[in-house]
């Protein structure tokens, strides 16, 4: 999609976003955001989850709604810069949620018992196994 299409958009969609952050970070997009590292912009990413904090604390729908896309935001923007490291990218965060989820709800992906689940060895045999 060319850049023009996107900012001419009613609704985006997780896929446009990632298309903004590629547009973001090229060549010819803007010259903060291409020069952005994980190290640069942590202090970013902590603001805003403790922007997140405050919204929650403050009952404020509207504004945890726009603090929850800016730290959505800078998921994105760490997963675009592993990307063009090599390292993984936004499908490997995204597949390594869901697997740790599922794994740790066999109460719900499976047929253990709620009672059985034991939180704190479901997370010792995930670390163990490297989900």
């Amino acid at each position: 999609m060319h850049k023009k299409e996107l900012a001419d958009k009613e609704r985006y969609d997780f896929n446009d976003l990632q298309m903004i952050m590629k547009a973001l970070r090229a060549e010819d997009g803007c010259s903060w955001d291409k020069v952005q590292t994980h190290e640069s912009i942590k202090k970013c990413l902590e603001d805003e989850c403790q922007e997140v904090i405050n919204a929650i604390d403050s009952n404020d729908k509207e504004n945890l709604k726009e603090e929850l896309g800016d730290v959505l935001f800078q998921v994105v923007m760490h997963s675009e810069i592993a990307d063009e490291a090599g390292d993984f990218d936004i499908n490997d965060v995204i597949d390594g949620i869901c697997k740790k989820m599922v794994f740790r709800h066999p109460h719900v992906f499976g047929d253990a018992n709620p009672e059985d689940v034991n939180w704190e060895e479901l997370k010792k045999l995930e670390k163990m196994q490297s989900i």
